[in-house]
């Protein structure tokens, strides 16, 4: 880099420790029992902490994926500890591109107020497990945002508050280069 001055500054190099940001979906099952009682349960994860969500209803070709969705909604909301609540509003299965696209619609409710949320995903041949991802998939914004906020992460996010490129100092010239290495 050149300063004002005309000399040559050496760019400083920063190494951010990797850290997860987001709730990982690492499993999911649907049974059925014989008289059409439906049961799915989801699995999420955060760092080394698991959270299970569990929705059973009547099962139907469209009410199976309802209980898709909303299995990873209670799942969230225990992750929360209630912090938000989450309504499921609907979730469409509809074929688009070759294969079928599963669409959520998910009101969530907090202290700050109620939002509205979409979400999908291409589930292809699995729409009930496809319903869960896309209720996630809803989420994921307004659950990143929570899990930096909480006071654990907000620390470490002051200890390595770089995301790409960022300034340091005051001279406006020194530009950080960020390099991602993952924590043992």
């Amino acid at each position: 880099m050149i300063s004002p001055a005309g000399t040559r500054k050496p760019k400083r190099v920063v190494v951010a420790p990797w850290r997860q940001e987001r709730l990982r979906f690492t499993d999911f099952a649907s049974t059925k029992t014989r008289t059409g009682e439906v049961t799915c349960t989801v699995h999420l994860a955060l760092g080394e902490r698991s959270i299970a969500g569990t929705a059973s209803g009547q099962g139907s070709p469209s009410g199976d994926t309802r209980l898709g969705a909303e299995a990873t909604l209670r799942a969230l909301e225990t992750f929360t500890g209630n912090t938000f609540a989450f309504e499921l509003i609907g979730v469409k299965v509809v074929r688009a591109f070759d294969t079928n696209v599963v669409i959520t619609s998910i009101i969530q409710r907090s202290a700050e107020g109620t939002e509205r949320l979409l979400g999908c995903y291409l589930a292809g041949g699995d729409p009930v497990r496809g319903a869960a991802i896309a209720a996630m998939n809803a989420t994921n914004r307004t659950l990143t945002s929570y899990i930096l906020g909480r006071p654990e992460v907000r620390s470490q996010r002051r200890s390595s508050r770089i995301l790409g490129k960022e300034r340091i100092g005051t001279d406006a010239t020194e530009t950080a280069e960020l390099k991602l290495t993952p924590l043992p």
